[in-house]
């Protein structure tokens, strides 16, 4: 059953790209949806990981894009060249391992993973930035983007 232990910063990458099985996320569906994570269900998962700042397009941690790299050199996470940016998605292999994650985490967070990572794909580019800059009006700061 799940727990409330700390997981590393690379599984609640894993985890977060985990619902979308295999389909890729653009920089900022995946900067999106991790600073959801971070931020809404941090406690459940032995606290924030990353350190989000208000960027040109909201809420931005390199550290997101370090991961990844991480993770595409051990093999869990593939990193494309899509029409104009990288894109990221998970690796059988990733894909494995993250199933193992989820279920080690507790039912609340592996649901709120599920929809966050449902919301973050179901939107284009400039509804997701500006739901975000909605429900947190702090990420518009800095931001270049005028939705």
């Amino acid at each position: 059953m799940g727990t409330t232990r700390a997981v590393s910063r690379e599984d609640v990458v894993l985890a977060a790209l985990s619902p979308a099985g295999g389909v890729p996320h653009t920089p900022v569906q995946v900067q999106k949806l991790l600073f959801l994570v971070d931020r809404n269900i941090s406690t459940l998962l032995g606290g924030p990981k990353f350190a989000f700042k208000p960027l040109h397009y909201g809420p931005f941690d390199r550290q997101v894009y370090a991961s990844l790299e991480g993770l595409a050199q051990q093999g869990l996470v593939e990193i494309t060249r899509g029409w104009n940016w990288p894109e990221y998605r998970l690796t059988p292999a990733g894909q494995a391992r993250a199933a193992g994650v989820l279920a080690d985490l507790d039912e609340p967070a592996r649901d709120y993973i599920d929809r966050a990572s449902t919301f973050v794909r179901s939107l284009p580019f400039p509804e997701l930035v500006a739901a975000i800059y909605k429900a947190y009006p702090e990420m518009r700061a800095n931001s270049v983007f005028q939705g």
